[in-house]
């Protein structure tokens, strides 16, 4: 996979407080994926990115809202999730990353 599709892979770190608490009981990362992901690819994007061990990858699609402003109907685009689990001993600090 060259360096350019890891980067399209993984979009963003999805930080939520059900997110912050798996990181920090069950070693588990949440990440804004792209929708053509699969788990194979998710699997090597972040280990060659975070320089991590993966232990399991769960992925699923997250489907958009309908919302409205007054008579105005729309809906939010909808995305996939990857929740990935890492091997112990291994964890990612988001702090200690350059922008």
């Amino acid at each position: 996979m060259n360096r350019e599709r890891l980067y399209q892979v993984i979009e963003a770190p999805h930080v939520s407080e059900k997110a912050t608490y798996g990181a920090d009981e069950r070693r588990q990362h949440v990440f804004r994926v792209a929708r053509d992901a699969d788990k194979r690819e998710i699997r090597k994007a972040v280990e060659q990115i975070f320089s991590v061990e993966v232990e399991r990858v769960q992925v699923l699609n997250v489907k958009g809202k309908n919302k409205r402003f007054g008579a105005i109907q729309g809906r939010r685009k909808g995305w996939r999730k990857a929740i990935v689990r890492l091997k112990p001993g291994h964890d990612i600090d988001y702090a200690g990353m350059e922008g």
